[in-house]
């Protein structure tokens, strides 16, 4: 983006902010509706080909209008860093209400999210694949099939493993960036999430790792980490399943709860 275009989108934003204009906020929309193309792109990987892409794009625009309703120009952080994770909130939520996920495909995920936690707290390190397997009576291959019918459920990620949303009590990992009006109150409870989450990832194995920072922070695709790793497509999908599976365990433990 040249200087001029740059400073076109700030007299945009101070427009809007100032005046609420209709106008200005709807050039928002339109210069910033790649980021909901971009969103609804990535989320589509593994979802049944009965979800068209269309559709979550324009579940994706609600999210978009209520970045820019709520964003705050004075903050230290960039539009789209905010706006990704409302319009990927959106998408889910939306996603949720048409109930697209077969209730079996659910119950497999809490039965397989129960199993790593009586696992890990009896063993007190991640089981292996055979360990669980073992402890679901499935063979490996089973537990691989699991894995990737279950990779759908897996879709709401990150964001929400974080902060608790199927509450619809928590914030997104958006909310914790820095914000420099936040009070020591929420600061602590942002410092401490962040902490939580950095601690239940650095349990993960190492491959899990990698594919978690290969697709939320240098955004590629599971095929483009498939071709990193040497694995194909269908093994990311599991590997990603996986380690938010993990995560939405230990991040619902009881002693990570506040005394």
């Amino acid at each position: 983006m040249s200087e001029e275009e740059a400073g076109a989108i700030e007299e945009l934003w101070r427009d809007y902010k100032q005046s609420g204009s209709r106008q200005s906020r709807d050039r928002l929309i339109v210069h910033y509706s790649p980021l909901v193309k971009y969103v609804a792109g990535r989320l589509a990987v593994g979802l049944p080909q009965t979800i068209e892409q269309s559709d979550l794009v324009s579940y994706g625009i609600f999210g978009l209008i209520d970045a820019i309703d709520k964003f705050d120009p004075e903050r230290q952080v960039k539009f789209e860093t905010y706006a990704i994770t409302r319009i990927k909130g959106s998408i889910i939520d939306e996603l949720r209400s048409i109930d697209w996920v077969p209730r079996s495909v659910r119950a497999k995920a809490r039965a397989v999210e129960a199993a790593y936690a009586k696992l890990e707290g009896a063993m007190g390190r991640t089981p292996s694949d055979s360990e669980l397997a073992g402890e679901l009576g499935l063979s490996e291959k089973e537990l691989a099939d699991t894995l990737t019918q279950i990779s759908f459920v897996g879709l709401v990620a990150l964001d929400e493993v974080l902060a608790g949303a199927e509450r619809g009590d928590g914030a997104t990992l958006g909310d914790t960036v820095a914000d420099r009006g936040v009070g020591p109150v929420a600061a602590f409870e942002v410092e401490e999430m962040k902490q939580i989450l950095s601690s239940a990832i650095n349990r993960l194995g190492e491959r899990e790792k990698i594919v978690l920072s290969l697709y939320y922070y240098e955004a590629l695709t599971l095929a483009e980490i498939g071709q990193v790793l040497g694995v194909t497509e269908s093994r990311v999908c599991q590997i990603h399943t996986k380690a938010i599976i993990q995560l939405r365990s230990r991040l619902s433990e009881p002693e990570r709860e506040p005394a």
